[in-house]
């Protein structure tokens, strides 16, 4: 913020009365006088609610101006005679300039701030060139942050965005980046003694968007990045949390929140070379035999998995016999090989079906 105070010091030695700055709360922020600056000025409220923009009281010319933001200030003089009138006229006139070009210089250097900041998650700044931009932007260099990339349907990224700015209005350290109509970059500090708030801090955001902006998004999570260097990196681990959680997720629209730490065996698989995939495939599964499974049998096999081959709760949860789940895994033994009774078995089938999985997104992506 401008030294108010100071500006009027320097204009002191041209004026013959006091003059000085009030807030809309009725605080003098400055003044000519030294001792009535952080002082109450009573009259304020009477002078705003009048809605006048020049007024008379207690000896003084006061003059209202309204700031961009919806905030008023009053410059005001001593006396009430047509010097004091222009007195104020002048302070106030020289006020809205003063802010004007402060308030536009900030807004400036805000853009251009996160200009910088896409660029750099993007890859487009050379990497020598990060530290002295870090420091011409005023952006702390090597400080621990996360990338967390919100992802929402492109009618709804307006609404997410003012959700997301006003929760993190309060955190001038971290940075709300809109990348694209369908994806927002949060750029968060994270103190390593903050690692265990993590989890309840993602599902508190997660309830504050749905509730403001009445969408339903996913957040894709990176590992936290030592500085500003690697920042490009962890937007990438958060894109592909996100993706890998579409692609291996039993229930994608399920799972709101992907960690890149917590992503397990996909982001193994995601990571083979598509031959490799191909080539474990044909192995486990003969051409055609998945897709001989009927939706029952498959259904039965997820909740089989999800109880730990534990075939009791497997049937209860399914609502079903004993010799009824039997069945049904002797129909897969028969038409795969596999008994998924047998853990080794279990885990082939598994593997198998998860690569089944990335190579029918790797199959759709090419026909898009």
């Amino acid at each position: 913020m401008i030294d108010l105070q100071q500006k009027l010091d320097e204009m002191n030695q041209f004026l013959d009365r006091t003059v000085g700055i009030i807030e809309e709360n009725g605080r003098i922020v400055a003044s000519t006088d030294h001792a009535l600056t952080d002082t109450q000025d009573p009259t304020v409220r009477a002078l705003l609610a009048s809605g006048d923009e020049q007024s008379f009281a207690s000896g003084r010319t006061y003059r209202t101006m309204t700031r961009p933001n919806g905030e008023r200030m009053i410059c005001f003089a001593s006396g009430a005679d047509a010097v004091s009138e222009a007195y104020a006229g002048l302070l106030t006139s020289w006020l809205e300039s003063t802010l004007k070009c402060f308030e536009g210089f900030a807004v400036r250097g805000a853009k251009e701030r996160k200009a910088f900041l896409k660029n750099v998650l993007l890859e487009n700044e050379l990497p020598g060139d990060i530290p002295l931009k870090a420091r011409e932007f005023r952006v702390k260099y090597s400080v621990r942050r996360i990338v967390l990339v919100v992802s929402m349907k492109h009618e709804e990224h307006k609404a997410c965005l003012e959700a997301i700015e006003q929760r993190f209005a309060d955190r001038p350290d971290d940075f709300v980046l809109p990348i694209d109509e369908g994806s927002i970059v949060i750029m968060m500090e994270v103190p390593e003694s903050q690692d265990d708030e993590l989890d309840q801090f993602m599902l508190e955001l997660l309830e504050a968007i749905h509730e403001e902006a009445m969408a339903e998004v996913k957040i894709g999570v990176s590992m936290p990045s030592p500085s500003l260097q690697n920042i490009a990196k962890a937007y990438r681990d958060a894109s592909l949390a996100l993706t890998v959680g579409d692609i291996f997720s039993d229930d994608p629209q399920g799972e709101k929140i992907r960690r890149y730490d917590r992503l397990g065996l996909g982001r193994l698989i995601y990571q083979l070379p598509i031959t490799l995939c191909e080539l474990f495939l044909n192995e486990v599964f003969e051409p055609g035999k998945y897709e001989e499974l009927e939706p029952e049998t498959l259904l039965t096999i997820q909740k089989f998995f999800e109880n730990s081959l534990n075939g009791s709760e497997t049937s209860r949860q399914l609502f079903v016999h004993r010799n009824t789940l039997v069945y049904r895994l002797d129909k897969v033994e028969k038409i795969t090989g596999l008994d998924l009774r047998n853990f080794e078995d279990a885990v082939l089938f598994k593997l198998a079906e998860m690569v089944r999985k990335y190579l029918t997104y790797v199959e759709n992506n090419k026909k898009n």
